[in-house]
């Protein structure tokens, strides 16, 4: 158990320390916490691994900038990236960085397809989903009605939960068609989630384009799959006067978009949050310029780092289990028109009476 704490602990300050700034410029000027947690949360031009006295260890991500009057430019952020250093913003090519946005020295448009540290983070966890469930697949062949085995065997409750819990008692019998989508979509938070806590790593569920590309998708594949009683009910609504359906329809027609847009929010703003909390924790260190307090901003820093564990798999759960509540409301059989013909044949059988 203390050894298990041990690693814990180093782990910790590891993924606090990966993206620290060193170096003489920084060490005159003092440490700024709001920059070091800005630099670590935010998207970079360059992969930052690790600073030491002795240097830095970055990989440098390739600039692939369109400008209408030059072309097509693909260079080494090397190029551009002043790293650590003072002064003003290296150029090349007529490109430079300002806060880490590719401008032109000539105030020309510049359309910026680089691979960034988020970019990169993406076809990385892509990748690592790809070899991961090719594997669980070909579990599923091999072991084709008898026990799981291996990696399989630790992914398929996962999936069963997902299959049981989430598509079926939310989407219906029509659950199959969106099983695809909604796996793909927990994994894919989970693992980057996950990811996001190792040492040096993209903070890419902690990015807000991220997120809504993921609550468009959901949008998109709602609204595909509506049917007449969803529109039914947000144009017609059952029950309501008709002086206040003018109302009702505009608040329904706005609900359509909040949905998702909570998506996107509630996913980027609980990541986001927890890696700013534990960086706040360990910042206090050179704040009070005091190893005293060290015991203490570790000890809160293990904490919410271990918690965030937990928030990654449930981040990933409730982005996964709105989603298919909202898939289901769009294409279930509506039970209003059922209760409407109920009470009509309730009235009926009144006046027959």
């Amino acid at each position: 158990m203390k050894r298990l704490l041990s690693i814990l602990l180093c782990f910790v300050s590891l993924s606090v320390f990966a993206n620290e700034p060193a170096g003489e410029g920084a060490k005159a000027e003092g440490f700024n916490p709001g920059e070091m947690i800005l630099h670590h949360i935010g998207d970079s031009h360059e992969w930052h691994w690790l600073a030491t006295d002795n240097g830095n260890f970055t990989t440098y991500l390739p600039i692939i900038a369109y400008r209408p009057n030059k072309g097509v430019s693909v260079f080494s952020s090397e190029k551009i990236s002043n790293g650590e250093a003072e002064g003003a913003a290296k150029e090349y090519d007529g490109l430079k960085l300002e806060h880490e946005h590719l401008v032109s020295t000539d105030g020309s448009k510049v359309y910026d397809f680089s691979i960034t540290k988020n970019v990169a983070g993406l076809i990385g966890s892509a990748i690592l989903m790809l070899v991961v469930f090719t594997l669980v697949a070909s579990g599923y062949k091999k072991n084709h009605g008898r026990a799981p085995k291996g990696i399989q065997s630790f992914f398929e409750p996962i999936i069963v939960f997902i299959r049981d819990e989430v598509a079926k008692k939310n989407i219906g019998p029509k659950y199959e068609r969106y099983m695809p989508y909604l796996l793909t979509v927990f994994f894919f938070i989970w693992f980057n989630n996950l990811l996001g806590l190792t040492p040096g790593a993209a903070n890419l569920s902690g990015n807000i384009a991220v997120t809504m590309v993921l609550a468009v998708m959901t949008l998109i594949i709602t609204l595909a799959s509506s049917n007449k009683y969803y529109w039914a009910h947000i144009f017609a609504t059952p029950g309501v006067p008709k002086p206040l359906l003018p109302i009702m329809i505009i608040v329904e027609v706005i609900g359509i978009f909040t949905k998702p847009f909570s998506l996107m929010i509630r996913l980027f703003a609980n990541i986001t949050a927890g890696h700013i909390v534990v960086l706040s924790f360990i910042s206090l260190v050179f704040i009070f310029k005091s190893w005293a307090v060290a015991p203490v901003t570790l000890a809160f820093g293990l904490f919410i780092n271990v918690l965030e564990l937990l928030v990654a798999v449930l981040q990933a759960f409730i982005f996964t289990l709105l989603t298919s509540m909202y898939i289901g409301g769009a294409v279930e059989e509506h039970h209003d028109a059922d209760m409407q013909m109920g009470y009509d044949d309730g009235s009926a059988s009144t006046h027959a009476h």
